[in-house]
């Protein structure tokens, strides 16, 4: 079985080297590369580095880690954030960037390892108390917009189900949960899945279903 591949991303050379032991330590994964700033990054990706996993600062040297999320994802990187921010826009910021997962450096082995395997199964991987400030917020409910299937499937992505398991629940392929996600996210002027799941469970939470 092939590892994953894990790119470092963090200014902290002791940060770094306390992630890479402890992910080196996990069966199946394996450092990539490491980057101190953005412009290592792009020097990475430009020397056709390959990484399944990203992990990635905010504050870097030369600017916001967020920068190179577009160029992480176009060349097939899940992007996880690992941070000391935990201010609510700081958090909308990353989701709106594109991030797959927002963890805060006090994380331990366990919780980043899981974070992984989760991106990698195209659910988002975002801490409890994450998900409850970025449920705060209040306004129209645009739930409406979408049809039985898309809320039943808007629902288990709140549930952090991947698109396998949510097609093996409704008995649905891959591509077809898939193409109603796309038709979700259209609908609402998202970006990404976890705006999905935090439309959803701000509506079951008004609702007192959770």
């Amino acid at each position: 079985m092939n590892p994953i591949h894990v790119l470092l991303v963090d200014d902290h050379p002791l940060l770094r080297l306390g992630v890479r032991r402890s992910l080196e330590n996990e069966e199946g994964l394996a450092i990539a590369g490491e980057c101190a700033d953005l412009a290592e990054v792009r020097a990475w990706l430009s020397g056709g580095g390959k990484a399944e996993v990203a992990i990635l600062d905010r504050s870097l040297p030369d600017g916001d880690g967020l920068e190179v999320v577009p160029q992480l994802k176009a060349a097939g990187m899940k992007v996880i954030v690992l941070t000391v921010e935990d201010e609510d826009s700081e958090i909308r910021a990353a989701i709106e960037a594109g991030v797959d997962g927002y963890l805060l450096k006090s994380s331990d082995t366990e919780q980043i390892t899981h974070a992984i395997g989760m991106v990698l199964q195209d659910a988002g991987a975002f801490p409890p108390h994450v998900v409850q400030k970025l449920t705060r917020s209040s306004g129209e409910d645009p739930l409406a917009r979408l049809s039985v299937r898309e809320l039943e499937i808007s629902e288990y992505v709140a549930q952090g189900y991947s698109n396998k398991v949510i097609g093996a629940k409704l008995n649905l392929s891959d591509n077809t949960v898939r193409n109603h996600l796309a038709n979700i996210m259209q609908k609402l002027n998202f970006h990404n899945r976890v705006q999905v799941a935090t439309l959803v469970l701000q509506h079951l939470k008004k609702h007192k279903r959770v």
